[in-house]
C-alpha cells in the first residue's frame, strides 16, 4: 500500500522516490520527538534507549531495505566490543578509526555509481564520525583533566557505555540519517532529562523547533521549485557548451545557490527535531535559553557573507567542528597548522567518498581559503584598501565581491557533484579553468601587491610582530 503512495508522491513532486523517503523520514522525527516529550521524558533510561534504537531502525528500514540494515548494526556492535575489551588506550582509538573508515570506504567502493544515490552509505558516513568520536571521548575520559581542552572535558566519558546506550545514541532519529553530530555525553544528558530550561520538565522548545522547521521547509520549497531548472545533467549537454562564456559562468553561480538548499533544508529541519527533544539546548545567555547546540547551519551568515571562509563556517557546522576537535587539534604534535589543515581536509575528502571530484573540490577549497586570507591581510595592512573598504563605495564593492564569491563557491562544487574525472573536466574545459586561473594569478601577484600597497614601515612592523 505504501509503495504506490510513495510512487505517486514522487511523480507529483518530480523527485526520486529515495529522496522523498529521506525527507519524510526527517519529518517523522517531529512526531517521534513529541512522543518522547509526552510519554517518555520521565521514563527510565532503558526505555528511552529502546525507543531511540527501534525508531531509528524503523527509519533505516523505511529507507534501506534488506541487508543494508545490517551494516550499521554490525559497526555499532564492533565499536562497543572495542571499548569493552580494549579499554581506554590509543590502540582502541586507532583500531576504531581504521575499522570504521575501512568499512565506510569499502561501502563506497562496492556501491559506487556515477550518480548521487541515496543508499545505506549516506547515513553510515554520519554514523562513522559518531563511532570514531565515541572512541576518542572514551579515551579522553581516562586522561588527567589538566591534559584535556575544555571541549574534550565536556565530551569525555567517565565510564564505558552500555550496548543499549550506544545503539540508542547511534540510531537517535534526530541525527541518524543526515546528522547533526553530537557526543554521547550530550545524548546521556538528554536521556537524563538535563537538557531543558525547566528543570525536571520537558523543555520549552516547541516554538524554537517550529521556527527551524519553518525555515527548513522554506528552503526545501525553494529547492523543489528551482532545482528542475538547474539540473546537474545540463552541464554535460551540447546546449550548455554552446552557450556564451558569461552564461556558463552565471549558470554555475545560480546552480550552486539552488543545489546547496538541498543540504540546508535537510539540516535545518533535522535541527528542529533535536531542539524539540531538548538535544539542541545550549544553556542560558542573558536570561534567554539558547537552542543552537545542534545547529548545522547559520542561514543568515550563509546568505549574506561575501567571504569564502564565512560560507564554510556557516555550512555543515557540526561536521566541521567534529573534524576540528578530533582530527585538526589532535594533530598538534605535527607542529604545523598548515599540515594539520591539509590532513584534516584529506580526511574529509575520503570520508565523503572515493570519486576524484571530492579530491579536486577540497584541494580547491584549501587554495581559495589560502588566497582569501592573504587578500584579507592585504586589505587590513594597506591604508588605501582599508580606507576604500570603509568608504561609501563599499555597498558597490560588496555586490561585486558577492558575485565573485558565489561564482567561485560554485566552481569547486561542480567537481563535488559531478564526481568523475571525465565529467568535471568537460565542464572546467568549457569555462577555460577560469577558477583555477583566477586564484593562481591572485596567489602569484599577492606578494607584489603587498609591496605596492603596504608601506615599508608597516611591512617591517608586521614582520617583527
Amino acid at each position: 500500500m505504501a509503495a504506490p503512495l510513495l510512487e505517486g508522491l514522487s511523480e507529483s513532486l518530480g523527485s526520486p522516490e529515495p529522496a522523498v523517503r529521506l525527507i519524510l523520514s526527517i519529518l517523522i522525527g517531529y512526531p517521534f520527538a513529541l512522543v518522547y516529550r509526552r510519554f517518555l521524558f520521565y521514563q527510565p533510561a532503558t526505555v528511552i534507549h529502546l525507543f531511540h534504537a527501534f525508531s531509528g531502525l524503523a527509519l533505516a528500514a523505511f529507507n534501506f531495505a534488506g541487508s543494508q540494515l545490517y551494516h550499521s548494526a554490525v559497526c555499532i556492535l564492533v565499536q562497543f566490543l572495542m571499548l569493552r575489551l580494549m579499554g581506554r588506550t590509543v590502540t582502541t582509538v586507532l583500531c576504531s578509526f581504521t575499522f570504521q573508515m575501512i568499512y565506510l570506504l569499502a561501502g563506497y567502493y562496492y556501491t559506487a555509481t556515477e550518480e548521487y544515490d541515496i543508499k545505506w552509505t549516506m547515513p553510515h558516513c554520519v554514523l562513522t564520525l559518531k563511532l570514531v568520536g565515541l572512541s576518542f571521548d572514551y579515551y579522553d575520559g581516562g586522561q588527567e583533566p589538566s591534559q584535556l581542552s575544555s571541549e574534550q572535558k565536556k565530551a569525555a566519558l567517565p565510564s564505558v557505555p552500555s550496548l543499549l546506550e550506544v545503539y540508542g545514541f547511534s540510531y537517535f532519529y534526530g541525527g541518524f540519517l543526515v546528522g547533526p553530530q553530537f557526543t554521547l555525553r550530550s545524548y546521556q544528558k538528554l536521556v537524563a532529562g538535563e537538557l531543558t530550561d525547566c528543570p525536571g520538565e520537558p523543555p520549552n522548545s516547541v516554538i524554537p523547533a517550529m521556527k527551524r522547521f519553518a525555515l527548513g521547509f522554506l528552503c526545501l520549497v525553494i529547492y523543489a521549485i528551482f532545482s528542475p531548472y538547474y539540473p546537474d545533467s545540463y552541464y554535460l549537454t551540447d546546449e550548455y557548451e554552446a552557450q556564451p562564456f558569461w552564461y556558463r559562468c552565471v549558470f554555475i553561480l545560480l546552480w550552486a545557490k539552488v543545489i546547496l538548499y538541498k543540504y540546508v533544508s535537510c539540516w535545518v529541519i533535522a535541527e528542529g527535531v533535536c531542539i524539540l527533544t531538548g538535544l539542541g539546548y545550549n544553556g542560558v545567555v542573558d536570561g534567554k535559553a539558547q537552542w543552537d547546540a545542534c545547529a548545522n547551519m547559520k542561514v543568515w551568515l550563509f546568505e549574506t557573507t561575501p567571504l569564502f571562509g564565512g560560507t564554510i563556517s556557516s555550512f555543515n557546522i557540526n561536521t566541521n567542528a567534529w573534524a576540528a576537535r578530533n582530527v585538526f587539534k589532535r594533530l598538534k604534535f605535527l607542529g604545523n597548522k598548515t599540515l594539520s589543515h591539509v590532513a584534516t581536509l584529506f580526511f574529509l575528502t575520503i570520508w565523503h567518498g572515493l570519486h576524484s571530484g571530492y579530491i579536486l573540490c577540497f584541494s580547491m577549497e584549501f587554495f581559495i581559503i589560502t588566497v582569501e586570507r592573504q587578500a584579507l591581510a592585504l586589505v587590513r595592512d594597506s591604508p588605501l584598501l582599508s580606507k576604500l573598504a570603509n568608504s561609501p563605495l563599499y555597498p558597490l564593492i560588496y555586490v561585486v565581491q558577492q558575485f565573485f564569491h558565489w561564482l567561485f563557491m560554485g566552481y569547486p562544487l561542480v567537481a563535488f557533484c559531478l564526481f568523475t574525472y571525465d565529467k568535471w573536466l568537460k565542464v572546467y574545459s568549457s569555462i577555460y579553468f577560469c577558477g583555477h586561473a583566477f586564484f593562481l594569478v591572485a596567489f602569484l601577484i599577492m606578494p607584489y601587491l603587498r609591496k605596492a600597497l603596504v608601506p615599508r614601515k608597516e611591512r617591517s612592523q608586521i614582520k617583527q610582530d
